[in-house]
């Protein structure tokens, strides 16, 4: 796979050290297991920061430190998350696992909801802080509304291309954008683009039509 659009140095370095929201990590770890070259740069961030806490001082921990631990584990209402879908016997391969694990369906079977002419959506997961995680599956030769982010959005493309002002995105490419960026794809001719999404907010949308649609949407 010939990626040309890669994770953002900053991204890359907050996802190694596991400080990347749960939405953008799905999108960040689905492209590092397609692309080579991200998934050396995860590999030199883990080691660099291995390394600084190897030289960091180091503080000393109460004698009681990790029973305490475990009596809040005990008491606490958190449970080991699931996968939506055992994908040890069957995986999708035409995605990468870390999505893979959250549908309940492989992507040919994703039930979709349309989201205007030509587009449909299937939300995996959307959060009170407005962050979100989404499939979206776009008809050849459509144009997207024209709109910015309020915070950082994450694309990757799993099948199909589109163009925007950036340049031409195609599959395991990812478009890892932040709120100064507007752009407006073009999906390719030839077949549906299917993309990963995550965003820390919802869209800025700049048409009418686009912002009275979002709050139906829940993009």
């Amino acid at each position: 796979m010939n990626t040309v659009f890669h994770l953002d140095d900053a991204t890359v370095v907050a996802y190694a050290g596991g400080s990347l929201s749960n939405c953008l990590s799905v999108v960040a770890a689905s492209h590092v297991a397609m692309c080579d070259h991200c998934r050396a740069k995860v590999r030199t961030a883990e080691a660099v920061g291995a390394a600084l806490l190897e030289t960091s001082e180091k503080e000393q921990m109460s004698s009681d430190a990790l029973s305490s631990v475990f009596e809040r584990i005990d008491g606490s209402d958190w449970v080991q998350p699931k996968s939506r879908r055992d994908v040890s016997d069957d995986p999708d391969p035409s995605l990468p696992l870390p999505v893979s694990r959250l549908l309940d369906h492989k992507l040919d079977d994703v039930r979709w909801k349309t989201a205007g002419p030509g587009v449909g959506i299937h939300v995996i997961e959307k959060n009170p802080d407005g962050s979100s995680l989404y499939l979206l599956k776009v008809r050849p030769g459509h144009k997207l509304p024209d709109h910015g982010h309020a915070g950082q959005e994450m694309t990757l493309i799993l099948r199909g291309a589109y163009r925007d002002q950036i340049g031409r995105f195609a599959p395991g490419d990812v478009a890892d954008l932040d709120e100064d960026i507007e752009h407006q794809p073009v999906i390719e001719d030839g077949e549906d683009c299917i993309c990963l999404i995550a965003t820390e907010a919802p869209a800025r949308f700049k048409g009418l039509v686009p912002r009275l649609l979002q709050p139906i949407v829940g993009i």
